[in-house]
């Protein structure tokens, strides 16, 4: 509700604390200032009696007079300015509890805010999405590393592939030396089955031995 002077009531409900607590700090530097004041009217007072109490005691006297009476005057301004001093303390310490539950009355609206239209029903339904998300992301990326993309071949049939190969390769090689296997060369002689053998002579075989060595040798160094 607005008010014609300006400024809406709670405005100004708001603004009230601090203006009492102005006003008073206003009263209490005044008394300050007096209290002051009365100390040393009280000081003067006794340096005057302490003077004439020997050369002129009415004098004397009456200084004492003036100091009882700002003695008082000093005790009641004393008073005041403790009396103000506590109201002061209770306003601003009433007025920053009441702050203190405004803040915290917003940050409540803000948290009913955010939790508009959410229920423990819908967060648990909520939760085990993400779970049932997180399950399925996980077997996908099990799934990926134990199952690799294509077929992986046998090692045995790998193995045997290559072997054939590192055949072939030595076979080619001996034929471009124009070398044949010691194993050939021994095979193409002559067996004793067929009687060709008999009647060889001594010299002959030696021959045969050398000749076999040497394509041995020339075997190993093509294979070198």
């Amino acid at each position: 509700m607005w008010s014609w002077f300006g400024g809406s009531a709670a405005q100004k409900r708001k603004e009230a604390p601090k203006e009492a607590i102005l006003a008073l700090r206003g009263q209490l530097d005044m008394l300050q200032k007096r209290e002051k004041h009365l100390e040393q009217q009280i000081a003067e007072q006794e340096n005057i009696a302490k003077k004439n109490v020997q050369t002129n005691k009415n004098v004397a006297k009456a200084a004492l007079r003036r100091k009882k009476l700002h003695e008082k005057n000093l005790e009641q301004t004393q008073a005041q300015i403790m009396q103000l001093e506590q109201h002061v303390y209770t306003i601003e310490a009433a007025n920053i509890n009441q702050e203190t539950l405004q803040a915290m009355n917003q940050a409540s609206e803000a948290m009913k805010r955010m939790h508009a239209g959410l229920t423990m029903d819908k967060v648990d339904e909520m939760m085990d999405k993400i779970r049932e998300q997180q399950q399925l992301a996980e077997e996908i990326s099990n799934a990926i590393t134990s199952n690799p993309v294509g077929e992986q071949p046998d090692e045995d049939e790998l193995q045997a592939e290559l072997d054939e190969l590192e055949q072939e390769a030595m076979d080619e090689q001996m034929l471009k030396t124009g070398t044949v296997p010691v194993a050939d060369q021994l095979n193409r002689l002559p067996t004793a089955a067929n009687g060709e053998i008999k009647g060889k002579s001594k010299q002959t075989e030696e021959e045969l031995d050398e000749e076999a060595e040497l394509e041995k040798l020339r075997a190993e160094m093509a294979m070198g």
